[in-house]
C-alpha cells in the first residue's frame, strides 16, 4: 500500500501542529489513557471531558477505583451511558490490584487480558502510555485507512480490521507509535470525517489519498447496513409520596442492568400502586444501539407508602446517590421540581386542598 508507506511523516507533523489539547493526551499515564479510552467508546470528546474530570477527581488511582461502592461508581458515570464500561472498568481495576499488585500491567497481552479492553483498547494504552509498537484500529482509524489507499473491503469483517491492523504496524515509527495512532484517530475524528463531505484540503494526505484522487470518498469505507432497530412503547410512572419518588431496580442482566429507574412497562400497562390522583405527564423518547423507547408517562400520586418489593421513595439526596440513567432526563425537570415543591407541582395536579 504506497499511500501508508508515504503516511508518517506528514501525519505526525500534521497532528503534532493541529492536535486538540486533551487532559490525557497532556498527562498520558496508563491509568489516565485507559479511563480516557473507556469513556470515548461511542461517546464525542466534548460529551466526555466533564465527566473525565469529575472521575479522576474522586478515583485518581487505580486502587480507589478498584474500592469504590457500585452506586458511587454509577452516579458518576451517570449520562454517559453503556454503564457495563464503568462495571468493566472496576472489574479490571480489581483485576489490577489483585494480579499486578496495583501496577499497571506494562504488555500488550496483559493489558489486553484485562475485563472490557479490546483489541484497539489495549493498543491504544500500550502505544500511548507504554510506547509500544502496536497498531489501535478503531472506526475513526478504518475509514481513514479505507479512503487513503481505496480499500473497497467491508470494514465491518474482523479479517478487514486484522488486515489494516497489520499494514499499520508495518508502516508505524518505532520511536513515536503513540503519536502516530493519535494522529489517525484525530484525522478521523476531525478531517476525515465520517457524515458529510471530509476536509480534504485540511488532510496531510491529500496528495496521496487513493479515495480523494478517484473521487470516491462517499463510497468509502464499505459499511455493511446496521439492522433497523425496534421500537417500543412503553409506560413510565413517575409516582411521588410525601415528596419522594418511586423507583426500583433493573434487572442485573440486560439493557441498563443494575441502574434504578422511574417504573415503566410496555404499553399499555396498569398503574402499580394505588392512586389517590393520576394525571399526563410528559413525553419522552431515548435511542439505543438496537432498541427505540417511546415513552408516555403518567404523573401519579400515591394513595400510600406501600411499594413493591424491591422499590424504594427517593427524595432529592437519594437522587444525587442513585444513578437514574439519561433514558429518562425527558422527566428530570418535572420529578426535581415536584421533589423541590417548586412551580407547577404546587399550583396545579396534586394540590389537595
Amino acid at each position: 500500500m504506497e499511500a501508508l508507506d508515504r503516511l508518517p511523516v506528514p501525519l505526525i507533523t500534521w497532528y503534532r501542529e493541529n492536535a486538540r489539547v486533551l487532559p490525557w493526551r497532556s498527562d498520558p499515564t496508563p491509568y489516565h489513557v485507559w479511563v480516557s479510552e473507556i469513556m470515548l467508546q461511542q461517546t464525542r470528546v466534548a460529551a466526555v471531558l466533564e465527566y473525565y474530570r469529575r472521575f479522576l477527581e474522586e478515583l485518581p488511582t487505580v486502587t480507589r477505583l478498584a474500592e469504590v461502592e457500585e452506586d458511587r461508581l454509577l452516579k458518576l458515570w451517570q449520562g454517559l451511558g453503556y454503564y457495563n464500561r464503568a462495571r468493566n472498568l472496576q472489574k479490571a481495576a480489581r483485576q489490577i490490584v489483585e494480579e499486578h499488585a496495583g501496577e499497571f500491567p506494562d504488555t500488550y497481552e496483559k493489558i489486553r487480558a484485562l475485563c472490557g479492553v479490546g483489541d484497539y483498547t489495549a493498543g491504544a494504552i500500550a502505544s500511548i502510555a507504554f510506547g509500544l509498537p502496536v497498531p489501535a484500529v478503531d472506526g475513526n482509524v478504518l475509514r481513514v485507512v479505507s479512503r487513503l489507499t481505496g480499500d473497497e473491503r467491508d470494514i465491518t469483517r474482523p479479517q478487514t480490521k486484522a488486515d489494516m491492523g497489520e499494514a499499520l504496524k508495518r508502516v508505524m515509527p518505532v520511536e513515536a507509535p503513540g503519536d502516530f495512532n493519535q494522529a489517525l484517530m484525530e484525522l478521523g475524528a476531525t478531517v476525515c470525517l465520517p457524515n458529510g463531505a471530509p476536509l480534504c484540503p485540511r488532510c496531510p494526505a491529500r496528495d496521496f489519498c487513493v479515495a480523494r484522487r478517484t473521487e470516491r470518498t462517499g463510497e468509502l469505507p464499505v459499511k455493511t447496513a446496521k439492522k433497523a432497530r425496534r421500537v417500543e412503547e412503553r409506560i413510565v410512572f413517575l409516582i411521588f409520596y410525601q415528596n419522594k419518588v418511586a423507583l426500583r431496580r433493573r434487572e442485573e442482566k440486560g439493557l441498563l442492568a443494575g441502574l434504578w429507574e422511574y417504573p415503566n412497562e410496555l404499553a399499555p400497562a396498569p398503574c402499580p400502586v394505588e392512586a389517590r390522583r393520576l394525571e399526563d405527564g410528559p413525553a419522552g423518547k431515548h435511542i439505543f444501539t438496537h432498541i427505540e423507547w417511546r415513552m408516555r408517562s403518567f404523573l401519579v400520586e400515591a394513595q400510600s407508602g406501600a411499594l413493591p418489593a424491591g422499590w424504594i421513595w427517593a427524595g432529592r439526596e437519594e437522587l444525587e446517590k442513585y444513578a437514574v440513567p439519561n433514558a429518562f432526563r425527558a422527566f428530570r425537570n418535572v420529578v426535581e421540581g415536584r421533589l423541590g415543591g417548586e412551580g407547577l407541582w404546587q399550583s396545579s395536579i396534586f394540590d389537595m386542598a
